[in-house]
C-alpha cells in the first residue's frame, strides 16, 4: 500500500482510539453538553458528499495535471485531531501544544536546509509567506528594487506592489532559467535590493542557478530570496541532474527561503514556511497589541508573524508527519521525491521518442514535463494539443495546458515563427510517487488520445 493510502476502516478506528486519549486530559472536568450530529445533519453531509464529486480525481496517479498532492493519511488524522481543540497559533494562550509542534516542526525544515539558527513559522500558504520575505527585504533596503525571473511565480510582482516596492523582471533563458548575464547587468545599477530565486517554476519545474547567484553576489551587495514553495523538498533528493543539485545545495546560503508543505509536504492546504537565516529579523515584526490576550512571558508566535489567526492544527498534521517521515537523505520521504523525478524523466524519454510530440531540449529539472503536439506552426500545433487535452479526459487521463515560448523548444521546430511567439502545451506535473508505477498506463491513454485528436483534426469538415 502506498504512503498516501490507508483502509478506511483502519484509518477511522486509528482516528477514534487518538480522539479517546484526547479527551481524557478533560475528563476531570464538569460535563458539558456539545452539540451532535442527527440525522438532518446526516442528510446534509451526504449532499455534500455528492456534491464534492464535481471534481477531479486528485488522489489518483491518473491526475496528473497541477500541482495537487493528496495528503499523507497520518497529516488528515492529525488535523481532525487537533480539530476537536480548533488551536489558534497567534499567541501561546490559544494554542500551546500546537505552537510547541510548529517550533518543531519548523526547526526541521530549517535544519533539512542546513540551518541550525534561523527565525520562521508557518503560513497560510506560499503567497503570504513571499510576502513577509519580501517585506522584510523592504525593510532592510528601503526603495530598493524586487527583481525575478519572467517564469518567477506572478505573486512577487502583486506582492512588490502591495509593499509599494519596485519590480523589475529579468529575462529567462531557454531552459526557463533567470538569464544571468541580464541579471549582472541589471545588479550594475545598484538599484536591486533582493534577487528572488525560483527553485521549482511553477509552468516548467525549472530551478535557477542559486550557486551561480551567490557568485553575483559576491560583487554586488543585494539579497536573495529562494522561493522553493514547490521545489524545496527536492534538496533531499539525491538524483537530479548536476545542475540542479548544485542550485538545491548552495540554498544555505540564501538569506530567506519560504517552502510549502501542502505540497511536497503531504500536508492539506494551507500550509506554507517562511524562513529567515539571521534571526535578528525579528525586530521588524515587534508590536504591543492592546488586545492579544497573554498569560506567558515566552516568546509567541504571533510576534514573528504578520498574519495573526492561524490555524495551529497544520502545525499538528506537519508535526505528525515528520515524526513517521523524516527529512533523511535516503528515508522514505527522500526516496519518494527521487521516485517522482525519474517519473518525469521517464515520460520526457518517451515523448521525445514519439513521432506526435516535440518536447524541449532539456530534460526535468524535478518532476513537471511539458511538451506540445508536432505540427508546422505553433498556430497547429496549439489547437491539436487542446484537442489532445480533451481527448485524453475522456480516457481519464487528466493533464494541464500552459502557454509557454517556443523557445524553450529546439529552433528547428517552427523554423519561421516569431522569436517572441508562444505555443500551447500540454504538462504534467508528476508528483506522486506513485506516477513512477503507472507511467506505462498515462503513456497508453496518452497515445490513444493523440491518435484520436490527430483523426478529427485531419477530418475534412463537411460542406
Amino acid at each position: 500500500m502506498s504512503s498516501t493510502e490507508s483502509k478506511p476502516d483502519s484509518f477511522f478506528q486509528l482516528l477514534a482510539e487518538a480522539q479517546r486519549r484526547l479527551d481524557d486530559s478533560s475528563a476531570h472536568l464538569p460535563a458539558s453538553p456539545a452539540p451532535s450530529l442527527d440525522e438532518a445533519a446526516t442528510a446534509i453531509l451526504n449532499e455534500v458528499a455528492i456534491k464534492l464529486h464535481d471534481n477531479y480525481p486528485y488522489a489518483h496517479p491518473l491526475y496528473a495535471g497541477q500541482m495537487l498532492k493528496p495528503p499523507h493519511p497520518i497529516a488528515r488524522a492529525a488535523y481532525t485531531l487537533a480539530m476537536s481543540v480548533n488551536p489558534n497559533n497567534h499567541a501561546l494562550d490559544g494554542g500551546r501544544a500546537s505552537s510547541a509542534m510548529e517550533i518543531e516542526a519548523v526547526a526541521a525544515l530549517a535544519k533539512m536546509f542546513g540551518w541550525p539558527r534561523h527565525l520562521g513559522h508557518l503560513t497560510s500558504g506560499g503567497t503570504f509567506a513571499n510576502l513577509e520575505a519580501l517585506w522584510i527585504a523592504g525593510q532592510l533596503a528601503p526603495g530598493k528594487s524586487i527583481a525575478a525571473s519572467d517564469q518567477a511565480h506572478y505573486t512577487h510582482s502583486r506582492i512588490s506592489a502591495v509593499l509599494g516596492l519596485p519590480f523589475v523582471k529579468i529575462p529567462s533563458d531557454n531552459t526557463g532559467r533567470i538569464d544571468l548575464r541580464a541579471l549582472e547587468s541589471l545588479l550594475e545599477t545598484q538599484t536591486i535590493g533582493t534577487v528572488v530565486v525560483t527553485l521549482g517554476t511553477t509552468s516548467i519545474g525549472s530551478v535557477d542557478p542559486l550557486d551561480e547567484i551567490l557568485k553575483l553576489q559576491q560583487r554586488h551587495n543585494f539579497r536573495i530570496h529562494v522561493d522553493a514553495a514547490y521545489g524545496g523538498y527536492f534538496t533531499l533528493a539525491d538524483n537530479l541532474t548536476p545542475e540542479t543539485k548544485a542550485a538545491c545545495n548552495a540554498i544555505p546560503q540564501a538569506d530567506s527561503i519560504v517552502i510549502d508543505p501542502h505540497k511536497h509536504g503531504l500536508q492539506p492546504y494551507g500550509c506554507g514556511c517562511i524562513l529567515f537565516r539571521d534571526p535578528a529579523v525579528g525586530r521588524f515584526y515587534k508590536h504591543d497589541s492592546p488586545y492579544t490576550y497573554f498569560s506567558s512571558k515566552d516568546l509567541h508566535l504571533g510576534e514573528i508573524s504578520l498574519e495573526c489567526s492561524r490555524a495551529g492544527a497544520s502545525a499538528v498534521a506537519l508535526w505528525a508527519t515528520q515524526q513517521l517521515l523524516p527529512y533523511i537523505p535516503g528515508g522514505d520521504f527522500a526516496q519518494n521525491l527521487e521516485s517522482s523525478h525519474q517519473a518525469a524523466v521517464e515520460l520526457h524519454r518517451n515523448l521525445a521518442a514519439s513521432p506526435h510530440f516535440v518536447t524541449p531540449a532539456f530534460p526535468p529539472a524535478l518532476d513537471i514535463v511539458f511538451w506540445t503536439a508536432k505540427s508546422p506552426t505553433p498556430e497547429l500545433s496549439s489547437a491539436l494539443a487542446q484537442q489532445i487535452f480533451d481527448e485524453a479526459a475522456r480516457h481519464d487521463l487528466h493533464l494541464a495546458l500552459a502557454t509557454l515560448p517556443v523557445r524553450f523548444f529546439p529552433s528547428a521546430t517552427w523554423p519561421q515563427a516569431e522569436p517572441a511567439a508562444n505555443v500551447t502545451c500540454l504538462r504534467s506535473v508528476l508528483m506522486k510517487p506513485e506516477h513512477l508505477a503507472w507511467t506505462d498506463e498515462i503513456w497508453k491513454r496518452l497515445i490513444a488520445s493523440v491518435t484520436v485528436a490527430e483523426i478529427v483534426n485531419t477530418t475534412p469538415v463537411p460542406r
